[in-house]
């Protein structure tokens, strides 16, 4: 099969689950999920898997054990790339996310470490800068408020140093062009910006 981007059905079955976020929907209009929003979603990976290594669609059940809200499913779909990419579709529309969400407690500390360096801390602004240049958004994750132990408060990269993750982000509203292929080839665009970015992450910090 051949993705043709997501039917109008796929972000309607999203604003009726927002609204109703119950079994009794969710059995009701499963149908519409499996071959709406699943089944172009797994098109799309499989023709992402040459480039960015092979996807993972995420559960649709929210894990409700430790949270307030007890709301049984997800209101978006996530799916996950091999060789380092997010997408989500929901009725806000289609996002796309690269980097590193979270970073261990070892990958952390090489990150510091590499961004208090002036020769690859020079490189990351250069990247970031890069990036932002095409409308893409650089994200900090889990950021501290002031700085991390053992590095000054007035170090000239103290805002990067106080993320403990990274990403590149960007978010498309609803458009006709997300029926197309149109879709893949923004999301295409987006993971090739961005790549430079993740590659120096992982040559970096590490996997």
């Amino acid at each position: 099969m051949t993705f043709r981007g997501w039917p109008s059905e796929a972000l309607d079955f999203f604003e009726g689950l927002s609204a109703d976020n119950s079994k009794t929907y969710w059995t009701d209009h499963k149908a519409v999920y499996e071959t709406a929003v699943r089944a172009p979603t797994v098109e799309l990976l499989a023709e992402l898997e040459a480039e960015f290594g092979a996807g993972k669609i995420f559960r649709p059940y929210r894990d409700v054990r430790f949270s307030a809200d007890k709301s049984p499913y997800k209101t978006n779909l996530g799916a996950w790339l091999e060789f380092g990419g997010y997408l989500q579709l929901s009725a806000d529309g289609l996002a796309a996310g690269s980097g590193m969400y979270e970073m261990a407690p070892d990958q952390l500390d090489r990150y510091r470490r590499a961004v208090a360096d002036d020769r690859t801390g020079a490189q990351l602004i250069a990247l970031i800068a890069a990036v932002e240049r095409t409308g893409i958004q650089v994200r900090g994750r889990s950021t501290l408020k002031t700085a991390p132990r053992g590095y000054p408060k007035d170090h000239p990269r103290i805002d990067l140093l106080r993320h403990k993750g990274l990403v590149t982000w960007q978010e498309w509203q609803p458009a006709a062009w997300l029926g197309t292929s149109a879709a893949k080839t923004r999301i295409v665009k987006f993971l090739r910006t961005s790549r430079p970015l993740r590659q120096w992450l992982e040559d970096t910090v590490g996997r």
